[in-house]
C-alpha cells in the first residue's frame, strides 16, 4: 500500500491510518514478517521494555531513525525515546498496538539465542499474560462478527508462526498469523477456558467455552485439540448456533418438497431421518421440525449432543459419555418418561437404530440424523447395520437429505448470458427427460450469474449459504423394497419416478435461479 505523505517508503507495507486525524501526518506500518531485524538498534534495549512502552525502532537510513509508535504526539515518550536513542534525529511511524507487538516479537525471536530457536522455547508470555486472554477473546469475538462457523489455531513449525483461519460459508480463510512463541500460552489460554487438562499435550482433548461477545451475548464454542506433528498442537474451535431458531418455510425448500414435508410431520407416529454430512445444517431442520410440532399438549424429549438450539416447552439432554449417558441410554429413559415426540441428535450404532425403530412402531413420532451421502444409501445403511427390514419398512416415513451451498454475493454477483454447451451441460446433470418437463428454453433472454468478488464477501464472490433437500417418502412401494432388499440404485430409481429431486437437481434449480453457479453445485453434489 502507499504512504500517506511523500517520504521515502520503507521496505514494508504500510495502510491508511485507522486513528484519529490527529495522526494523520504520520505513516502507518502493519507488521511484515520478513522485515529485517535492526540489530544495532535493538542492543540497548530490552524485550519487556519495548512491549510494556509499545514502541521499537524500525531503520536507521540516511542518519535518521525510524521508531513505530503507537501514540507520536506523546512528549513524554518521545523524549525518553530519542534518549535512549542518543539522537534527535528521529522519524516516528504510527502502528496499533498489536502491529508493534508483533514486531517486538519478530525481532526478539530471530534474535534469541541458538539454544532457543533449537528447542523452540518460548519467550516469557503465559497463559496468564494479559495479552494472550485478550488476543484469545479478539479472535473469538472476531471470528463471530465475520459469521465464522469455526476458527482454527495451527502452529507452524517451519516459518515458525501461529497461523489462524476462519472457516466462513464452508471455506477455510486465512485471518492473521501470530509469534510463534505465543503458541504454547494460547492454547494453555483455551484449555483453562473449557476446562481441559493443561499439562496434558500427547493426547486430544476435547471440551466446551461460553464466551461473551461484547454487544451480543454469550455464546458457546466446541473446542478441540490434536497434538500434530513438531511437538505442537492445533485447536479447533467449533462456534455452536445459538439464538433465533428458523421455521420450515425459512429453509429454502422448493414448495412442493416443504409441503410434503409438512404433511409427513403431521402423522401421528412413525421415523423421520434427516441425512447428511457434518455441518450440512441436520440440526437447523430437526429444530424447525420440532418448532411445527410443539404445543403445550405434546411432550418432546431431545437427547443431543451438543445442545445446540434450546426451544421453550422442549425437554432437551446433553449426552455426556464419561458418566455412560449415551444416544441409546438417553431413549431408554425417555420411553419410561410418557413422550410424544422424540429427536434423537444420531443414530450411531445399531442399539440406538433399534429403539428409534421401535420407539416409532409403538406410537411415538421419533426424529433422529445420521450421516449418509443421500436418501436412498440412507436405507441401505441401516439394513446393513442389522435393523429388520420388515419393521423399518413398517416405521419409516421419509428420508430427507440435505447440503449447504454457498449462496453467489448480492452484493457483486455478475449476470452473464451462457454458452448453449454450458446450457446443455446443466441439462444433462440435470436429466435430460426431467429437465425438459421444466420448460425452461435456451434463448438471449437466458441469465445465468457468476461469481465476481468483493470486500463484502472477501473475495470470494460467496456470502450466506442456503440448503438443497432430497425428500424420499415411504411409499408403499419403496416399503416393498425395503422389505425385499432391494439396491440403492432402485430405489432411487422407484423414488425418483414418485416425484422425488435428487440433491443435485436442487442444486440445478438454484442456478437456474441465479441464486448459485453450477460449480459450487458439482462441488457438493454427486450425480
Amino acid at each position: 500500500m502507499q504512504s500517506k505523505t511523500d517520504k521515502k517508503p520503507l521496505p514494508h507495507p504500510e495502510r491508511p491510518a485507522k486513528k484519529a486525524d490527529r495522526n494523520a501526518a504520520y505513516r502507518v506500518i502493519c507488521f511484515d514478517k520478513t522485515f529485517p531485524v535492526p540489530d544495532t538498534l535493538l542492543s540497548l534495549l530490552k524485550y519487556e521494555y519495548l512491549r510494556q512502552e509499545l514502541w521499537v525502532p524500525l531503520e536507521k537510513k540516511d542518519g535518521r531513525v525510524c521508531v513505530l509508535i503507537d501514540d507520536p504526539q506523546n512528549i513524554i515518550k518521545r523524549d525518553a525515546i530519542e534518549s535512549l536513542l542518543k539522537t534527535k534525529a528521529v522519524e516516528y511511524c504510527v502502528a496499533e498496538k498489536e502491529e508493534i507487538l508483533l514486531f517486538i516479537d519478530h525481532f526478539f525471536k530471530a534474535e534469541a539465542s541458538g539454544k532457543n530457536r533449537g528447542n523452540g522455547e518460548d519467550l516469557s508470555v503465559s497463559e496468564a499474560d494479559h495479552n494472550i486472554v485478550k488476543l484469545v477473546d479478539d479472535v473469538i469475538n472476531e471470528a463471530y462478527r465475520r459469521r465464522a462457523s469455526d476458527i482454527h489455531f495451527e502452529p507452524d513449525i517451519r516459518d515458525h508462526f501461529l497461523n489462524v483461519r476462519f472457516r466462513i460459508d464452508g471455506e477455510c480463510i486465512p485471518f492473521k498469523s501470530f509469534p510463534y512463541e505465543y503458541r504454547s500460552a494460547i492454547v494453555s489460554r483455551i484449555k483453562i477456558m473449557s476446562n481441559l487438562d493443561i499439562t496434558e499435550r500427547r493426547l486430544p482433548q476435547d471440551g466446551k467455552i461460553k464466551h461473551k461477545v461484547p454487544d451480543i451475548g454469550e455464546i458457546e464454542l466446541r473446542v478441540a485439540t490434536i497434538p500434530t506433528q513438531g511437538y505442537v498442537e492445533d485447536v479447533v474451535l467449533r462456534i455452536l448456533t445459538r439464538g433465533k431458531i428458523l421455521v420450515l418455510d425459512e429453509l429454502q425448500m422448493t414448495p412442493e418438497t416443504l409441503e410434503r414435508f409438512k404433511a409427513i410431520l403431521k402423522k401421528p407416529y412413525g421415523l423421520i431421518l434427516l441425512v447428511g454430512p457434518t455441518g450440512s445444517g441436520k440440526t437447523t431442520t430437526a429444530h424447525a421440525a420440532l418448532h411445527m410440532l410443539n404445543r403445550p399438549n405434546v411432550k418432546i424429549w431431545t437427547v443431543e449432543d451438543p445442545v445446540e438450539i434450546t426451544q421453550k416447552g422442549i425437554r432437551q439432554v446433553q449426552v455426556h459419555h464419561k458418566i455412560g449417558l449415551d444416544f441409546s441410554n438417553a431413549m431408554r429413559a425417555f420411553l419410561r418418561a410418557d413422550p410424544d415426540i422424540i429427536m434423537v441428535g444420531e443414530m450411531r450404532d445399531y442399539e440406538t437404530a433399534k429403539m428409534g425403530v421401535d420407539a416409532s412402531t409403538t406410537g411415538h413420532l421419533v426424529l433422529t440424523t445420521l450421516h449418509t451421502n443421500n436418501a436412498p444409501e440412507t436405507i441401505i445403511r441401516l439394513l446393513d447395520m442389522g435393523i429388520d427390514p420388515f419393521s423399518f419398512a413398517d416405521s419409516l416415513l421419509c428420508v430427507l437429505a440435505q447440503r449447504l451451498l454457498r449462496s453467489l454475493c448480492s452484493a457483486c454477483k455478475e449476470p452473464y448470458h451462457p454458452a448453449e454447451d454450458e446450457f446443455q451441460d446443466l441439462a444433462r446433470h440435470y436429466g435430460e427427460r426431467a429437465f425438459s418437463l421444466l420448460n425452461i428454453a435456451y434463448n438471449e433472454k437466458l441469465t445465468l450469474f457468476r461469481p465476481k468478488g468483493c470486500p463484502a464477501c472477501n473475495g470470494t464472490g460467496y456470502r450466506g449459504m442456503m440448503g438443497i433437500f432430497e425428500l424420499l417418502t415411504a411409499t408403499d412401494n419403496i416399503k416393498q423394497m425395503i422389505i425385499t432388499r432391494k439396491s440403492m440404485a432402485a430405489i432411487r430409481k422407484t423414488a425418483t419416478g414418485e416425484g422425488m429431486k435428487t440433491l443435485l437437481q436442487g442444486g440445478i434449480l438454484k442456478v437456474l435461479r441465479g441464486e448459485t453457479d453450477l460449480i459450487e453445485v458439482l462441488s457438493i453434489c454427486m450425480r
